[in-house]
């Protein structure tokens, strides 16, 4: 699996729950975790978060470097590097949606198809003030213990953000709760993605 993310939080918050139920189910998981940005605190966030989710699972991160809110300006290095783990072929690639109004989390979305064209892309969504959710066609049903793990890694994980307003368990859990409402999962939560492609 390639997790990418354009901030510390993103795949966090877009994909934990998902990520905690492949962990689970398939003992040899092999996971690459890029960040575009993270710098600083951030960047000690998202080792520690990435280590609370994957352990030592012949797991690895790598962060970008890149500057928060301006990835579309370095597009040229940030494909690069993106490209740069091309050889890596994972079965599956958690991106964000490409119709994201944040410009880094759509950037890293595109860059995902253009790189890799050969694996199944689910791409996660980001509550956020832009209203931005659109209508996703694959969910995945965390039972209410594995939603609460969602929750709680958020916000452990990524402390410096908990200043922010919307940045709370509430918000995460409500997110859970309504698309558990759209899918109608048994367990009332659920996490959902884009599928643009599927192949079985």
């Amino acid at each position: 699996m390639l997790a990418l993310g354009a901030h510390a939080d993103d795949i966090e918050i877009g994909a934990a729950g998902l990520i905690d139920r492949l962990v689970a189910e398939h003992a040899g998981l092999e996971t690459r975790w890029l960040v575009a940005s993270a710098e600083g605190v951030r960047a000690v966030e998202a080792r520690a978060s990435f280590a609370g989710l994957l352990g030592d699972r012949g797991s690895s991160i790598e962060l970008g470097g890149f500057p928060d809110g301006y990835l579309p300006f370095h597009g040229e290095p940030v494909k690069r590097w993106v490209a740069g783990h091309a050889g890596f072929q994972p079965d599956i690639v958690l991106a964000p949606w490409r119709g994201d109004a944040h410009q880094d989390h759509r950037l890293l979305g595109e860059l995902a198809w253009q790189v890799y064209r050969d694996a199944m892309i689910l791409e996660y969504e980001i509550l956020k003030y832009d209203g931005d959710l659109g209508r996703p066609n694959l969910y995945v049903d965390p039972d209410e213990a594995a939603a609460e793990r969602k929750v709680r890694r958020i916000l452990e994980g990524v402390p410096s953000q908990t200043a922010r307003p919307w940045f709370t368990g509430e918000t995460f859990r409500s997110m859970l709760r309504i698309r558990g409402v759209e899918s109608a999962a048994p367990g009332g939560y659920a996490e959902a993605f884009h599928a643009a492609k599927l192949r079985f």
